[in-house]
């Protein structure tokens, strides 16, 4: 049987108009990346590194986390919004005002646009106003005011409003869209630091530069070795109650030997690092002489072993079933840091809390 040589130049010619395609494609994207504005940019790969630094396994628990999410909170929301209001270059306003003699009216800011001052003041204003308008949309979600769903929000906020700046700007003509002068501000930077007119400039360029690696110098110091405070673990005792919220309240104080109740018992780690701890249960039957309480009897109800994270809190639901009996028993929670010593007592302990119940056959 012999091949049509028809059929395989039209499938030749489909393949090659199909690679062209592609071809074409490819160039206007390569044409769009070249062509975005290197604010805008530089904006939405700020947000993608921000992502990263926080959600990074190794990296979330550094001072980077903080030195990023800063400008993410407080600049980034509102410069996005901004370029979107204002794609157009702006001038700053002139030393003396044109008035019109007839109206009394000033030139007003929407005649001119806005320059690079009012842009930044503007960006750090809005960006205080959006990021809780976005936190109080969260609220009334089913996802609540947290980490995730924040990051998640305010990073799809951003880029959106990029994209919605990115196509104003190109619907303006070249010459009309704002521009962040970088060269401008290197070579002015350049020359005032490299090419002082007199002595006098060239020392206060000199105090200035000090000056700025000293700020900079402090305030990198202060980020990466935070002042801890107060280093201590909260610890507790919970019950539910009937619309299912943990309230401190309603505990327990009549059990039947044998028979398991339920109680939650809190702890939360704030001793500014990651700490391991061994939570103890215990029934003791207690003698009090001239106030001091002495352990006549015990026994173990349950263990716990956690390890929490700086500002983690752990809520363990479980049920005791004493089978010590007696009345004025104590159902006391010992909390120790690592493994307990073999004698346990309230007084070994690091956190100690305790409930007095009545254990009845």
């Amino acid at each position: 049987m012999r091949e049509n040589p028809c059929t395989d130049t039209v499938a030749s010619d489909h393949r090659d108009a199909d690679l062209n395609l592609v071809t074409v494609y490819t160039l206007r994207l390569l044409r769009g990346v070249r062509d975005l504005p290197a604010d805008l940019a530089a904006v939405a790969a700020f947000v993608l590194l921000t992502d990263f630094v926080v959600l990074a396994p190794l990296i979330r628990d550094t001072p980077v986390r903080i030195v990023v999410g800063l400008p993410f909170v407080l600049f980034v929301p509102g410069y996005a919004f901004i370029a979107a209001l204002f794609p157009e270059a702006g001038e700053p306003p002139s030393e003396s005002a044109e008035t019109d003699s007839e109206a009394g009216l000033t030139e007003r800011v929407g005649d001119r646009g806005i320059d690079g001052i009012e842009r930044v003041a503007l960006s750090f204003g809005l960006s205080i106003a959006v990021v809780p308008l976005i936190g109080l949309v969260l609220n009334f979600t089913p996802w609540g005011i947290r980490l995730i769903p924040i990051l998640v929000s305010v990073s799809g906020f951003v880029l959106i409003t990029t994209a919605i700046a990115v196509l104003r700007r190109w619907e303006l003509p070249t010459d009309e869209r704002f521009e962040v002068p970088y060269r401008q501000w290197t070579a002015s930077a350049r020359t005032e630091l490299f090419e002082p007119d007199d002595r006098a400039d060239a020392a206060l360029n000199i105090l200035l530069v000090i000056s700025v690696v000293a700020a900079v110098s402090s305030v990198g110091y202060a980020v990466a070795v935070p002042q801890q405070g107060e280093q201590f673990t909260e610890f507790y005792l919970l019950t539910e109650d009937d619309d299912g919220e943990l309230v401190a309240d309603g505990y327990p104080t009549e059990f039947t030997r044998g028979g398991s109740q339920e109680l939650i018992v809190g702890v939360t780690n704030q001793e500014h690092r990651r700490t391991n701890y061994t939570l103890l249960v215990q029934t003791h039957r207690v003698r009090t002489d001239d106030n001091t309480t002495t352990i006549t009897e015990s026994e173990s109800l349950r263990r716990f072993d956690l390890s929490l994270a700086h500002n983690e809190t752990d809520h363990r639901a479980h049920s005791v079933a004493p089978t010590l009996e007696g009345r004025d028993l104590r159902l006391t929670y010992l909390l120790y840091k690592s493994e307990p010593p073999a004698r346990t007592t309230p007084e070994t302990a690091y956190r100690e809390t305790h409930l007095w119940v009545n254990v009845t056959s």
